[in-house]
């Protein structure tokens, strides 16, 4: 890896982390059309602290007054005591089914899932559930049905999207896009569902990243790829990545995903194609 596949990577990861498209099946994607080698799943964890950071400061007044919230619901034994305590223990009840099924197959996401082949039918099989939720979300909203804001999540709420958002840990499946589609069937608004998806992230891509560093640190650290090459996809993917969230979050307010949905449908496709005319491998 030199610099300039590093900053690249940085943008793709930063650009795509919170685009409902899958940051994890283009850091796959984009290499081999290139020519170069996978990244690693280990390189693909550690660069998301960028987009962490993001995520923090893009949320930052949100995420001190339910952090304040937790701390003095335990000094005060009340761990419930009002919405923003609630909000943050469903975030981490949210949090336990992709710990447990991370821990469960981790062997194979840092394997025989990153196949091309499983990348591709992750796209377009989660495009088609996202579309299905697009298609039940705009029956609600024409019926005048009214859909939840963050305030109206229940423990309920919080833990189905955490099932949804488990199904990332397959490349390709998009983290975004399976907790926006599991908000939306839980009967979210879109801004709601994006914005509920990119709060319970923090957790589990914390985790993640520190496990790879900690883990992976002699490869990371490598002539292969470098200290260097680490740094600076983190910081580009950062600042691409703040920019994402932004972007996704105001699109959302009058739009559809219908966008996402037809890109990841065309990239699977051309994908698969690419494949069996032996042009990409798999692994």
């Amino acid at each position: 890896m030199d610099l300039l596949q590093a900053i690249i990577l940085g943008i793709i990861q930063g650009l795509t982390e919170f685009l409902p498209i899958s940051s994890t099946g283009h850091l796959r994607i984009i290499p081999a059309l290139l020519g170069w080698n996978d990244p690693g799943a280990a390189f693909t964890a550690v660069i998301q602290f960028g987009t962490l950071v993001a995520v923090l400061f893009y949320f930052r007044i949100d995420i001190r007054t339910i952090t304040i919230a937790v701390v003095k619901g335990i000094v005060s034994r009340k761990l419930f005591y009002n919405r923003d305590a609630q909000m943050g223990w469903m975030i981490a009840a949210g949090t336990v089914p992709i710990v447990f099924f991370g821990l469960l197959l981790k062997h194979q996401i840092e394997t025989s899932f990153r196949s091309l082949y499983i990348i591709s039918g992750s796209l377009i099989v989660l495009a088609v559930i996202l579309m299905i939720a697009e298609a039940i979300t705009k029956k609600k909203l024409a019926r005048g049905e009214h859909l939840k804001l963050l305030n109206d999540l229940t423990w309920k709420d919080a833990v189905v999207v955490g099932i949804w958002q488990s199904i990332a840990l397959i490349p390709g499946s998009s983290r975004s896009g399976t907790t926006i589609t599991g908000g939306l069937l839980a009967g979210m608004s879109r801004e709601t569902a994006a914005r509920f998806s990119f709060l319970l992230s923090l957790p589990s891509v914390f985790a993640a990243g520190v496990l790879e560093l900690v883990k992976e640190r002699e490869l990371l650290l490598s002539s292969d790829i470098g200290v260097a090459n680490v740094i600076v996809a983190t910081f580009v993917s950062g600042i691409v990545g703040y920019a994402s969230i932004a972007f996704l979050l105001n699109y959302l307010k009058n739009h559809t995903t219908y966008i996402f949905i037809i890109y990841r449908l065309v990239i699977g496709a051309g994908l698969i194609y690419l494949l069996n005319t032996g042009i990409l491998m798999p692994l």
